[in-house]
């Protein structure tokens, strides 16, 4: 079961006395955040000589305006996320595909490799069998 705090926050000059859940350094946060927005609605032109309804009013349409941006941001942020994972997903199997064609053209190249080490001892042969060759066709010259 959760724990319940309490705790004092200060909000617009007033010691306010709350419980709950979250912990002290949140709820500090939280009434630091209202008193930034009442603050900023206090140097408005006007908001002074407005009633105190209206001027909680325009509080609170201020708080729900920074949530629906924070949320739209939240959102375009997890739709960047997402295209970044499947950005990520088909480098990975474009980086794949790459070392497969990368080893096959190692692998074919192993066989021509050990074929041109092949080559230099071939004339070799060759020169030793026409070497012979020419022994074998001198040797029927001097016979005649």
């Amino acid at each position: 079961m959760n724990q319940k705090n309490q705790m004092e926050v200060l909000i617009d000059g007033k010691i306010y006395k709350l419980s709950g859940a979250e912990e002290e350094m949140y709820l500090q946060k939280v009434a630091a955040y209202l008193n930034g927005k009442i603050g900023k609605l206090r140097e408005a032109e006007g908001f002074s000589r407005l009633s105190a309804d209206y001027q909680a009013v325009l509080l609170q349409l201020n708080i729900a305006d920074d949530y629906f941006k924070e949320e739209e941001r939240a959102n375009r942020l997890e739709n960047e996320k997402s295209e970044l994972e499947k950005e990520i997903y088909s480098l990975k199997h474009e980086l794949i595909t790459t070392q497969m064609k990368m080893e096959k053209l190692i692998n074919e190249q192993a066989p021509a490799s050990e074929k041109q080490a092949e080559l230099p001892e071939k004339p070799k042969r060759e020169r030793a069998a026409t070497g012979q060759r020419r022994t074998a066709s001198e040797n029927k010259a001097i016979r005649l």
